[in-house]
């Protein structure tokens, strides 16, 4: 390996290792820091064990190593899946995932049969591809602009680049770690690795600053309480006020949520404002990351309201989810017990015998913009 060589993977492994340090460090604050950081450590793995002259180290060494690496691609797949889905949470089903691609790989350096071989590399690239998958699924409805802009340039690059690793050493076995593919994949590694880090500590600072309470952009506060003094301040103050005011009306009065496969380029239409000021303004104003989950607040507002009317006891539940605006009652379901903790049979049940009744109105809209209801 050429000096120059040596000195991008360090370079790649030193960035990657202060990536997951401060994702790490912040976990607290940063969502699914933990699961980026996990992945910066499995790039890092691959930068080491893809090096000329891994395979002359001792075993011991190069097993832990070498399976950390060979684990990345469904490390990746738990990252992106975690960082772009807002209701991800820990299972196992994917640890196991994770942990049956590495023994895969296991199986395939202690053993060293084809069958292995073509095994471990399949089933790579089918996390590859779920990847991907996640990447382009819900970006129409994804209110969080860095995270968009995440999805394609960085994500699908990745996603292209380690398909492309998986599918040389597929058609090249050892390939990799000779020249001239080992200097253009350390090159590629480097790139990489420095546009992953720029991308993930910006936007993971940005959740930081919203976790701690305090405003990335002085356009996201009300008016009356962003202190600016300037024309332009109060100009977009005042558009977004008269904006969130459009859209009340719509989502309150004229219960447009009830629409089936409404999707913010329609809401957009409607209120005559282009697309992503209107993303701009649900995410800053009011707080939401995902546009579905910021209409189903409004379906679940009127779906608690049905369920605890004694007048409306009767009703099947699926017909009040289908009178809300969900297309079926899966996904009312399911949106239904991750707000309340309870199916929507049990909720109706406790209502109606006299429970203490909780706040049915989970309003997209928050207090601080109670003026619109004014």
């Amino acid at each position: 390996m050429s000096v120059v060589e040596a000195a991008i993977r360090g370079g790649a492994i030193t960035v990657l290792l202060l990536v997951a340090t401060v994702l790490l460090r912040d976990r607290r604050w940063v969502r699914t820091g933990l699961y980026s950081a996990l992945f910066a450590l499995s790039v890092a793995a691959y930068v080491i064990a893809s090096s000329p002259g891994f395979s002359t180290l001792d075993f011991r060494w190069r097993l832990p190593v070498g399976l950390a690496a060979m684990g990345t691609p469904a490390a990746f797949w738990i990252a992106v899946v975690a960082y772009f889905d807002d209701d991800f949470k820990p299972s196992l089903y994917r640890f196991l995932a994770w942990l049956g691609l590495v023994l895969l790989a296991l199986w395939q350096v202690l053993s060293r049969q084809p069958i292995a071989y073509f095994l471990y590399h399949g089933l790579a690239l089918i996390f590859i591809v779920l990847a991907i998958w996640q990447t382009f699924i819900g970006r129409d409805a994804d209110l969080v602009e860095g995270r968009r802009r995440f999805r394609l340039v960085l994500v699908v690059s990745t996603s292209l680049y380690t398909a492309g690793i998986i599918i040389s050493q597929w058609l090249l076995p050892g390939s990799g770690a000779s020249a001239p593919f080992s200097f253009i994949n350390a090159v590629g590694l480097l790139t990489l690795t420095f546009a992953f880090a720029a991308a993930r500590l910006s936007i993971a600072a940005e959740e930081q600053f919203i976790a701690s309470g305090i405003p990335v952009h002085s356009e996201s506060l009300p008016r009356e309480v962003g202190g600016g003094d300037s024309a332009v301040e109060l100009a977009a103050n005042e558009q977004d006020t008269a904006l969130l005011k459009a859209l009340h009306d719509l989502m309150r009065n004229e219960k447009v949520y009830r629409e089936d496969g409404l999707s913010i380029a329609a809401l957009a239409a409607r209120l005559s404002v282009p697309e992503y000021r209107l993303r701009r303004l649900i995410n800053q104003k009011l707080g939401h990351r995902n546009f579905s989950a910021f209409v189903n607040g409004y379906r679940l507002s009127e779906a608690m309201a049905a369920l605890t009317d004694p007048s409306q006891s009767s009703v099947p539940i699926l017909t009040i989810a289908l009178d809300t605006g969900f297309g079926s009652i899966g996904p009312f379901n399911r949106a239904f017990k991750t707000h309340t903790g309870m199916t929507p049979t049990e909720y109706r049940r406790e209502r109606l015998n006299g429970m203490p009744s909780a706040p049915s109105d989970p309003s997209p809209i928050p207090k601080s913009a109670s003026l619109l209801k004014n």
